[in-house]
Formats: C-alpha cells, structure tokens, sequence
C-alpha cells in the first residue's frame, strides 16, 4: 500500500493471554477503507451467531481510517465496534480526540480484544509493541483518574488512552468509551462490553510516521478546506461552530421543532417556553464559564471549550462545555431550562464514562413513568421526579452514577430499566432498546428512515436526507422520489466516517474534499463511483452482521411520537406525520435490499466483491 496505513492489525486474546499481529492486506483496505468497514468484515468472521455480548466470545474493536494520523483535516475520529449487549446486533460508536492517531502512530491501524480477563487488566501498545498488563489499581477510578494513573505508571506523558469509568466496570448498558478527559465513544453499550471482560483501558503512544502518498496534494485539499471555512457559503455555519461548539443553536432547536421536548411528548413552544430555551443558548454562559478553546486532532475548527464553574448548587470546577445532544437529553426532554444542572450532569458522564444521551433519554422516560404513577415516590427512593426539577435530574444522575437503588435500574437504560420493573414500556422512545438520538424526524424527515433502518439504530450521524432537511421547507415532507438521494447522502457519511474524518469535514463545504483526501494519502484513484461501492459494501456488510445475528425487519420499530402518530395539534410541526415506511421503500429500492427480509440481494453482494462467504451464508 502506497499510503494511508500502518498494515498492521492487533488481535489480543484476554482468556487466553495472547497477541498477534496480521497484515491489513491492500484487498481489505480497498474494499472497507477503515473505522467500521473493516470493523464489520473482521467482527463478522470471529463473533459466533449465538456469542452472549457480554461473555468472551464477543470482539470489540478500536478502528482508525486511513485519513486518521495524517494531518488530513478533521481527521482525528477512530470507531469502536462490537455486538451491542443492548440491540444482540451490530454496534458502532465514534469518537474524536487524539486516541485514534496516536494509535495509528504506535503503529496498528486497528486492535482487536475477545476472550475475557481473569482480573482488571490494559492493553499498552508503544511503538509496534503490545502486552497486557495489570490493572488492578485502576479498577474503580473514573475517567479522569484513570488517564492521569496511566501517564504515571507508563512514565509517557504524551500516552492517549480509550477507557472505561466505573460505570463500564459496573457494566452499565448506558457505559461507553472515554478518551481525553471528554470525548466519548458513547451509543450502545461499549463501555459496558470492555467492562464484561475486565479491559480497563487501550493505551498507546507512538512516534511512528503515518506514510502519505502525496502530501503536497493533502496540503492543497487543506488549503482548499481552510478558504472556504472563511469564504464558502457555509463560514458564518463554521464560525459559529468554532466560537460556541455544537451548543450553538441550542435555544432555537429547541423552539424550532428540532429538539425533542418531554420525553418526545411535548412542543417545544409551548411545554418547554421561549424562557427557558434561551437559558440554555451557549452565548449566555460561554462568557461566564469558558476559560479555554480546544481542537481535536487535525482539526482547524475547535468547537470544544474548557469550563470553570465555581458558584451555584454544582459547584464542579474544572469542566468541559457540553455537547448539543447533551444539552438536550438533559434539557428540552427533561423540560430542564437550568444549565447548571446540565453542566453537572455531563462532568458526572464523562468521569463515570455514561452515554449523555442515552442516560438523559432515560432520565426522561423515568420522568413521564413517575408524572403518570407507573413509578412512585419510594420506587424513586424518595426522588420527586417532576418535570424541569433539576435537583431531582442531578439527584437522579448521582444515583445512576452510584450503581445502587432506582439508579442500578436506571443503569440498565429505559428499555432494560422498563423490562427490569415489567412496566413504562408504553413512554419507552428506543428503537431495538437504543435511546432515540436529540433530532426530530418531524422537522427533518429522512431522520425517520436513518433511526430506524441503519445498521446501527438510532444515530443522527449515519448519513441520509435527516442532515440536510433541518432548514428545507414543505418540499421536504415529499416524500415520492427520496431513494437517490438519501443513498448518495448516505454514501458520503459512510466513507467520511470509515475514512477517519469527523462531520464538520463535510460541513465546511468542500463536496469532493474526502474523495480528493483520500487520493492524496492513499495514492489510489477514488471518485464519486468508488464511494458509493465503499459505501454500500460497507452498509451492507453490517447489514449481513445483523441477519447473521439473528435480526429481522419487524425487530426495527420507531416510536410514533416521533414520526408524529398522531400529529402535534400545534407547533411548528403541528399536523405532520412522517410516512417512514415510504422512506424506507424508497432506500431499499434504490441500495439494492430487500424490503421485508432487510437482506441484500444476492446479485448486489457478489457485484460488489469481497463478501463471498456473506453470499453464500445467505443464498447458500
């Protein structure tokens, strides 16, 4: 391979005490590019169809792309991938930060870990070298603690590590991996699968060069990138991203129809008030908190702040600016307008190492199970519950954090939680367990089919119409002639994500930025062709992960109150009901599955190449 890769992936064995490595081989990079591409092709080989998610034979696996470690901007995302202990199918969750090109420079591009350890252990990698060792005096320490511990043990200051809080020790269904202090690799119940084999941390560090097979041309991408953040049609989107994070249109998604309100029962202009929207708009306490911008890797935006926060109720310190679908969970769902609160609830996430969105999602469903009596005051240890209490949320955040009472229920997310007490199921807003994501198919329809039908459920960032509907108008809602699009759009994320590159890499405007990326680093000729089959080889490899596990098209069910069944009375999405099974039609037909069985045709599969034994596992 001309450039792009380490062509090394780790495979660590924690029953057996083993590590080997194996060549990436060119076929499989150019087949499944990086991140969850080759993530699924390899976890489909080793993961069993009937393997518990929580016993050894699962595998988890930490992923970079090819644009990862290279200086590409926005290249700074790696992919955990693994069976879902809550869906019994295909998860994958995204991260930013430093980890993933540190791991590319200690020279994988991807590691691999089944089996189950005896006692807590790390996986330390430095510099082409691996060895699992003893973690015994980490157990029981959050995030933060754990990051700090690894530094000093290893002696590597530079040393970035992907970790779990107590909360994956505790197996958590709500547990994901944390890397840098605050990001996450949060959906799906990650954390809680490293927990289930007493992984208490990947760490790496390397001086290992990324080789790039062009860097003049990634140069020139860069530049082309770096003018139109200033001048294109979407700087004035890109400054405010920059100066106020995700964050920064808080108070208008929630009164738009944008975010969800009440548990996804309620109108944001009406239940939630234009008062308490605007507490949360980021420009009203940036000035007040941040003491400091950041940047991930590669990155030429820095839409993460640093917080002090050292007066009020939640008095926390030195903390991070939440994240919008953070703001969100914890705010507009929960009818919460105090960000204080919010604030809290987030530094307590991120050292505990819990999914915000799910664990605010669940906090809601909680909330409208105690409002309407399915859960009472001492089921809730004396927690009152009510909708926009913020003491109560926080209280409640401390008890999911402490693993005891309501709070080890709690843990097991809404849809666990409901099962757990055999009642609520009826406020459950999941589809296949996973807490619904902070963005309403309502206002932007193709939501609908993306929640609902990814291979993984339930995520805003999987690609399709969902992203660009936001801010169209009624032609949205026509839903006659979606399928092209919503491939070609879901073609885009894919690659974009495999590849290494965070959303904000499409957001700067530059539409053939990551095929042009990818030429630069990999020396290969990659065109709008070669994306679309990466693309769907991709979706339909861990769509074949999914049938091999056992999943069926009638498992995919997504809340009505989401897709307004019935419609809002008023509102700015009053009397909309998004036709999702239109929108479904319309992608199958167009990606080549097949609608009721969700399989993808055997025709596609063997056009495609490189998923023999897929065709032959499903067509025999």
């Amino acid at each position: 391979m001309k450039g792009g890769y380490m062509g090394k992936l780790l495979f660590v064995d924690l029953s057996k005490n083993t590590i080997e490595e194996k060549e990436l081989t060119e076929d499989m990079a150019k087949n499944f590019l990086g991140g969850y591409g080759i993530g699924a092709r390899v976890l489909y080989d080793m993961i069993p169809a009937d393997a518990d998610p929580l016993g050894p034979d699962n595998v988890i696996g930490f992923l970079t792309g090819p644009l990862t470690g290279t200086g590409a901007f926005f290249s700074g995302r790696y992919t955990v991938v693994c069976k879902s202990p809550i869906t019994n199918a295909w998860n994958d969750a995204n991260s930013g930060g430093f980890f993933g090109p540190e791991l590319k420079k200690a020279g994988f591009d991807g590691v691999f870990i089944q089996g189950a350890a005896q006692k807590p252990v790390y996986l330390w990698i430095q510099n082409g070298k691996a060895e699992i060792r003893d973690a015994s005096k980490l157990w029981g320490l959050d995030a933060t603690e754990t990051q700090e511990a690894l530094v000093k043990e290893t002696g590597e200051p530079k040393l970035r590590a992907a970790l779990i809080g107590p909360s994956g020790e505790q197996i958590s269904k709500l547990a994901c991996v944390m890397n840098d202090g605050h990001r996450a690799a949060g959906r799906g119940g990650c954390g809680a699968v490293m927990g289930s084999k007493k992984l208490k941390a990947v760490a790496v560090q390397g001086d290992m060069k990324v080789p790039v097979a062009d860097p003049e041309k990634l140069k020139a991408v860069n530049r082309t990138i770096t003018a139109a953040m200033k001048d294109g049609p979407t700087k004035d989107m890109m400054a405010g991203f920059g100066e106020y994070g995700t964050g920064v249109g808080n108070a208008a998604s929630a009164l738009s129809g944008d975010s969800p309100v009440k548990n996804w029962g309620g109108i944001g202009v009406v239940d939630f008030g234009e008062e308490k929207a605007n507490a949360l708009a980021v420009p009203m306490f940036d000035g007040k908190y941040k003491t400091k911008k950041y940047a991930c890797a590669n990155c030429p935006l820095g839409c993460g702040a640093h917080y002090e926060v050292n007066e009020g109720p939640w008095s926390i310190g030195k903390t991070d600016r939440p994240e919008y679908e953070t703001w969100a969970a914890f705010g507009s769902l929960c009818l919460n307008g105090n960000p204080e609160s919010i604030m809290k609830c987030n530094e307590i996430c991120n050292r505990m190492g819990v999914d915000t969105i799910a664990t605010g999602a669940t906090i809601a469903w909680a909330m409208e199970c105690y409002e309407n009596g399915v859960l009472s005051k001492e089921e809730m240890d004396g927690i009152e519950l009510t909708w926009g209490n913020a003491e109560a949320i926080v209280q409640t955040m401390e008890a999911i954090a402490a693993n005891k009472g309501i709070g080890a229920v709690l843990a097991l997310g809404s849809q666990g939680a409901a099962d757990k007490l055999g009642k609520g199921h009826q406020f459950l807003q999941t589809v296949k367990g996973i807490e619904l994501p902070m963005h309403d198919p309502k206002l932007a329809p193709g939501y609908a089919r993306t929640y609902q039908f990814n291979p993984t459920p339930a995520r805003h960032v999987q690609g399709g119409l969902g992203l660009l509907q936001g801010t169209q108008g009624p032609e949205k809602y026509d839903y006659s002639k979606t399928g092209f699009l919503d491939l070609a759009l879901v073609s885009n994320i894919e690659v974009l994500n495999a590849s290494g590159l965070c959303l904000f890499g499409m957001f700067a405007g530059v539409n053939d930025a990551t095929m042009k990326s990818i030429e630069a680093v990999t020396g290969w000729n990659f065109k709008n062709q070669d994306t679309r089959n990466v693309a769907v080889r991709i979706q339909s490899m861990r769509q074949a992960f999914n049938l091999k596990h056992g999943q069926k098209q009638e498992d995919l069910q997504i809340p009505p109150r989401a897709v307004g069944k019935p419609p809002q009375e008023e509102g700015p999405v009053a009397g909309i009901t998004v036709d999702n099974e239109r929108l479904a039609h319309n992608f199958f037909n167009y990606i080549g599955w097949d609608e009721k069985t969700g399989k993808p045709h055997k025709g596609l599969l063997e056009k495609l190449g490189g998923m023999d034994d897929v065709v032959q596992d499903l067509y025999g």
